[in-house]
Parts: C-alpha cells; sequence; structure tokens
C-alpha cells in the first residue's frame, strides 16, 4: 500500500483535485480477495485500515494529525471499512448465485452449518 501511494505522490502529486481519486482508486484499492479476509486478526486488519489512512492523507496532502474521517469525507474516496464491506457483499452475492455444482455444494453446506 505504502509502495502504490509512494508511486503516486512521485509522479502524480500535482495533478487535480478531480483527478487525484480516481488514480488512488484505479491503484490503491486493488485489494486481491479482500472478502476473503475473515481468517486475520482484528489487530491485523485495524493496522491495514491505519496504513490505508495514512496514504489517503499523505496523497492528498493532508498533515498527519488531520482527522482521517474527514480526509475520506473530502476527497470522496471509501473507507477501508466501506471497500471491505462492498468487497464481502460481492462475494456473497456471486458466491450464491454461482452455477458450478462444487461451489454450490459449498454453499449449502455453509448454510447448513449455519
Amino acid at each position: 500500500m505504502f509502495v502504490c501511494c509512494n508511486l503516486l505522490i512521485r509522479r502524480y502529486s500535482n495533478c487535480s483535485k478531480a483527478v487525484k481519486p480516481k488514480l488512488f482508486q484505479s491503484f490503491c484499492l486493488c485489494f486481491y480477495d479482500i472478502a476473503l479476509w475473515s481468517s486475520f486478526h482484528k489487530s491485523y486488519l485495524h493496522k491495514f485500515k491505519c496504513c490505508y489512512n495514512k496514504c489517503v492523507k499523505l496523497f492528498f496532502g493532508y498533515r498527519e494529525y488531520d482527522s482521517a474521517t474527514q480526509a475520506l469525507f473530502e476527497t470522496r474516496v471509501p473507507s477501508f471499512e466501506t471497500v471491505l464491506h462492498n468487497a464481502r457483499c460481492v462475494f456473497r452475492s456471486k458466491w450464491t448465485s454461482c452455477c458450478n455444482r462444487v461451489v454450490s455444494s459449498l454453499c449449502n453446506n455453509k448454510k447448513q452449518l449455519g
């Protein structure tokens, strides 16, 4: 995350405020299989959330002690919780509507287990 953010800062720091959110979403929000991150401890997710917030503040030019919530709101970049929630919802809907027999049986077993 920091590598992508530093690359963005180095290359695109002079871009307009309208372009920066799209760049951030394109370069920094590619979390592969984030919907499956449920096995991680909350402390790891919290550290990643802090990293995400720091990257938002760095790229958009906020100071270290500025509010992350305010920075996310002003830049119209989704919060880490929103990204995680949306990924889980999309994964769940694709999982339940899949036509593959193996995936369907796994989904049915998951429903039976609770």
